[in-house]
């Protein structure tokens, strides 16, 4: 079968992989899709996360949908042909973390693709998947395969839009209008947010944020963009750069709640620090989700507008060009692979 390997910093390739067979309590899930992550875009470009750096060849892939094919001995779960979402994580319920309930911050979790451990926990851009029983979640009637592949990244924007507290009639900004920054607008809306403002310097990104439900697009280099709110109740940090969040800390109001959801990169980074303390900020962090993942399945079967972040559709052997496209902000908003 065809899986999609990282070797190192730019070197991606489309590999003949063994046909996995599902052990004792797994299922065996034939890949449909899977969303190409900003996650995926950093190995691919700068050979890790963050912290977490390739020591080894790893399948990349944690956003994946397909169709039931087996079981193992002792595994039971939907019926094979069903088709179902693939929760990535497999926390250790064991830790301080996972006793109180937040288990998105286990200490040793497993995630899909993933280089946080070693060995790497092998990832899901592959033909078919061996995961856990436990990680299969049936789609709901009028949710299809491919508007399904949003269910883990949306997770992860409504875990942040979550982690903000109540934000029903509230004034949110968004900073980022990449793919996640996109579904955190469509999140708080759907948690009721009066009115939500995102900012981006790339045109075509404000747009699919427009697709997404915003109210208000602000060109990001631009001091003079008339739609710059005088202050918001909740910020959300979506970009993963240091200037996304001094700007959070700059229109939030007094007392107000900034969530760092953008991966900062590693090291230190220049933001307007000062202002957590006079004007009482709480910035509060968001990692991934918990019991999101169920919820958004729902969300994404009942609402059809989703469909129109999907910007591109790319046969596996073409991976190389779909990551190429997903990097490109200018041309694309969420690009998936198809197996």
């Amino acid at each position: 079968m065809l899986g999609c390997v990282i070797h190192g910093a730019g070197d991606l390739r489309v590999t003949e992989l063994p046909a996995p067979e599902p052990g004792p309590g797994q299922a065996l899930v034939a890949v449909r899709y899977g969303g190409i992550c900003g996650s995926d875009l950093h190995y691919w470009r700068h050979g890790g996360v963050g912290d977490f750096r390739l020591r080894e060849p790893m399948v990349l892939g944690h956003e994946v949908v397909g169709t039931v094919v087996s079981y193992g001995a002792g595994a039971t779960g939907p019926a094979p042909g069903t088709a179902v979402a693939v929760h990535p994580a497999t926390p250790c319920g064991r830790c301080p973390e996972c006793a109180d309930g937040r288990p998105n911050v286990c200490r040793d979790t497993r995630y899909l693709g993933s280089a946080a451990r070693f060995p790497h926990v092998q990832g899901g851009f592959a033909a078919q998947v061996a995961v856990s029983a436990g990680q299969l979640r049936p789609l709901p009637d009028g949710l299809g395969l491919r508007r399904a592949a949003l269910a883990e990244p949306l997770s992860v924007a409504l875990h942040a839009v979550r982690r903000a507290g109540d934000v029903s009639g509230g004034q949110v900004l968004v900073t980022g209008a990449g793919p996640i920054g996109c579904l955190v607008v469509a999140a708080a809306k759907a948690a009721g947010a009066a009115r939500v403002t995102v900012t981006d310097p790339v045109p075509e990104a404000l747009g699919y944020a427009a697709v997404a439900g915003a109210d208000t697009l602000v060109r990001a280099d631009d001091p003079a963009d008339a739609g710059w709110p005088a202050e918001v109740d909740v910020a959300v940090e979506a970009s993963g750069v240091a200037a996304g969040l001094d700007t959070c800390l700059r229109r939030i109001r007094r007392g107000g709640v900034v969530v760092q959801l953008g991966m900062l990169p590693p090291g230190q980074s220049p933001f307007a620090g000062h202002l957590v303390v006079s004007r009482e900020i709480e910035l509060r962090g968001a990692f991934r989700f918990a019991a999101e993942f169920d919820d958004v399945l729902q969300l994404l079967a009942a609402k059809g507008e989703f469909d129109g972040l999907i910007s591109a559709v790319v046969p596996i052997r073409d991976a190389a060009a779909g990551f190429d496209l997903a990097a490109d902000r200018g041309r694309s908003c969420k690009v998936l692979l198809e197996f």
